[in-house]
């Protein structure tokens, strides 16, 4: 509903306007009481999380991850709902065993992910409405919910420096089969997913990329420097902005369609008030358009910001706080 485009502040405005916002936030347990003086019906009504089970939400192993899960943690939290985050628990294959154990009750997944990691589907849907559906109807067969899927999406790619692109008269993934061989840098899991190097050489046929494994966050530096030849990036990464960059199209649409929802156990998800709880979730998932994301990791990964206080902004600047 409330469409207030996120747009960068100058660092010291930006932080000038958290440290204000710090004194108010450490105040959200207190507010859930009973103690307000008059005006209780409308206050319970705007606290729904009020005597509500505690809530566990994870992430995965990466920056936006993070923000993610701050962003539905502080407005969760601003309901009255009292939630504990777990940060930083691994890539899919890690965290969905956390959520079929009962380590956490729910967390942030890319829906084309969820197709072929999580349940090892190895097709291509035509649309982002068609993944979503598909995943909707997996996760239900094991007792899971999915909310809304965010506008933004942010797909796997394989990028290049600009330079190594005009050499090379590369575009497309399909124009790095013209290549002798080239190397490409990536997480390990990277490897052995169909929306990975797997799907690259069964769909164009790349039977000359040689994998390189990378840690999760130096793939730029490694094309800057020369390590690998191309690397799997984001298609949100704050560095693609900066121009030294090629990221080639994928016309197959192996990477899939990679809007995001909160997948949630379903028993959980009704303890806590079912649709009323993620009424708040879709609350801020409507607002995490593209520019918003890029804006947002570029805040964390480039200027060294604070998650928490990268996620508190925005929130505020759209009146979910």
């Amino acid at each position: 509903m409330r469409r207030i485009r996120f747009r960068p502040a100058p660092v010291a405005l930006l932080l000038a306007v958290l440290a204000m916002l710090v004194f108010t936030a450490c105040g959200d347990d207190d507010d859930d009481g009973g103690g307000g003086d008059g005006g209780g019906g409308q206050q319970a009504a705007e606290q729904p999380g009020q005597g509500k089970p505690a809530v566990t939400l994870g992430t995965k192993d990466f920056p936006e991850e993070f923000i993610l899960g701050e962003l539905y943690k502080q407005a969760l939290e601003a309901k009255g709902y009292k939630v504990n985050l777990k940060k930083n628990i691994g890539s899919t294959e890690i965290i969905d065993k956390s959520l079929t154990s009962g380590e956490i009750d729910g967390y942030p997944e890319y829906l084309g992910v969820s197709l072929a990691v999580t349940f090892r589907k190895d097709v291509i849907p035509k649309s982002a409405e068609q993944t979503y559906n598909l995943v909707k109807g997996l996760y239900e067969e094991r007792g899971e919910v999915i909310s809304e899927q965010t506008p933004f999406f942010d797909v796997d790619a394989i990028a290049t420096t600009k330079e190594y692109a005009d050499e090379n008269g590369l575009k497309t993934l399909a124009d790095l089969k013209k290549l002798d061989s080239f190397t490409v840098g990536a997480r390990p899991e990277f490897r052995d997913r169909f929306q990975g190097l797997k799907g690259m050489r069964s769909e164009y046929g790349l039977t000359n990329a040689q994998f390189k494994q990378l840690a999760l966050g130096i793939q730029y530096q490694a094309l800057d420097s020369g390590d690998v030849d191309t690397a799997n990036v984001f298609s949100t990464d704050a560095q693609l902005a900066s121009g030294k960059y090629t990221v080639l199209k994928d016309p197959k649409g192996v990477f899939g369609y990679q809007h995001v929802a909160m997948v949630m156990n379903r028993d959980k998800y009704e303890a806590l008030g079912g649709p009323e709880f993620f009424a708040v979730i879709d609350d801020v998932s409507s607002l995490l358009t593209n520019d918003a994301m890029i804006t947002m990791n570029k805040a964390v990964v480039l200027d060294k910001q604070d998650e928490a206080e990268v996620a508190r902004s925005f929130l505020e600047a759209n009146k979910l706080l």
